[in-house]
């Protein structure tokens, strides 16, 4: 049985509070996020699987193009060798972007959707319905959507780096005396961060059952803008933990790597042992760490905009600092929704539907 699409009962677009979805959580906490990635953690295991196996393939396709363009260049035509190196980084180009990342995409989706689930209510649908079969289904219900989010991204990527090129209190996020100075280095770790920006606009029209995602794409961004002291400041300290457990993740995969590569041919234990632990340690972060951290974005957004009054001043202020946030505005108009709009929560679910202005 899949998940039915039924008109939003949360969506309030022309109301000061576009939203009245409940939540299940207090506060946005580490702790917090750490139990919803705990509950989750069959969507890390499998987003580490899949990122283990491409990255054991890139192995095997590296050696094989890089060695197979040696071995023609050599002993048959060096401009054969050349294509064969250009055909075979191609093919894998066009593998990683159009299969593997895209896949990836949808897993992702699904996992944003079952944690929406989680932070609004604190189950999954009715309770009944395993979290694989449930994140499926709303991709499947919101294919149209979540296709059209991933070109979207882009737009909000771009809104939100021409945003926070303007913040002039990215300094005082830090909370450590004497590291003002590291202003313009902290912006760029900012910039790192719109990546979980765009996918936690996804979770809020997910909770708030928006029939157009591009209107709540665009309440998002206005949101984002009303409550960026408080959501940068998560985004820093992130990007600061990331780097850590990064290093701490590599440190402890040595050992093993070590192991391995002494299996490997050649004479370059130590050069084999580092690349496999920075292997191993990309994919923990992409499969662990990331979604912790996109967990903290999501929590420390639904907790800032709940019963919050939209502040449509920073609707001109975006429009005027980035063009992208017009295109955005121009979607609203021009999407053609499903035949019956989608709704994240049951008819009975608890809710406070904001007064009418």
């Amino acid at each position: 049985m899949t998940t039915e699409i039924t008109p939003g009962a949360f969506s309030h677009p022309d109301q000061p509070v576009r939203h009245s979805y409940p939540l299940a959580i207090e506060q946005a906490s580490l702790a917090t996020a750490i139990g919803l990635l705990r509950k989750t953690m069959p969507y890390a295991l499998m987003r580490f699987g899949i990122l283990l196996a491409v990255s054991i393939g890139t192995l095997i396709w590296l050696g094989a193009t890089v060695g197979g363009g040696v071995w023609l260049g050599e002993f048959v035509h060096p401009f054969i060798g050349m294509g064969w190196l250009i055909g075979g980084f191609g093919l894998y180009g066009y593998i990683w972007y159009m299969v593997v990342r895209y896949g990836l995409y949808l897993i992702k989706a699904g996992h944003i959707a079952v944690l929406t689930e989680l932070i609004t209510r604190n189950q999954i649908d009715t309770g009944e319905k395993h979290m694989f079969a449930y994140g499926k289904d709303v991709v499947l219900a919101r294919f149209k959507e979540v296709n059209m989010l991933f070109g979207l991204d882009l737009l909000i990527a771009g809104v939100i780096k021409a945003f926070n090129r303007t913040l002039d209190f990215v300094g005082r996020l830090l909370p450590v005396p004497g590291m003002q100075g590291l202003t313009q280095l902290v912006g760029l770790l900012l910039n790192a961060m719109t990546t979980h920006i765009d996918e936690t606009l996804f979770s809020y029209n997910l909770a708030r059952g928006d029939d157009n995602p591009w209107r709540s794409s665009r309440d998002g961004l206005v949101y984002y803008a009303q409550n960026a002291m408080d959501i940068l400041k998560t985004a820093v300290w992130i990007v600061i933990l990331e780097k850590i457990l990064t290093v701490i993740t590599w440190l402890l995969l040595l050992l093993p790597a070590f192991g391995v590569a002494y299996l490997m041919p050649g004479s370059q234990v130590a050069i084999w042992a580092f690349v496999i632990a920075a292997l191993f340690a990309w994919n923990v972060k992409s499969a662990f760490l990331h979604p912790l951290f996109l967990i903290m974005i999501m929590t420390r957004f639904h907790v800032s905009v709940r019963g919050q009054p939209i502040d449509e001043t920073w609707d001109t202020r975006l429009e005027r600092i980035s063009g992208k946030f017009a295109k955005i505005k121009a979607g609203i108009a021009d999407w053609k929704p499903p035949r019956n709009p989608p709704a994240p929560l049951p008819a009975d679910a608890p809710a406070d539907r904001p007064a009418a202005s």
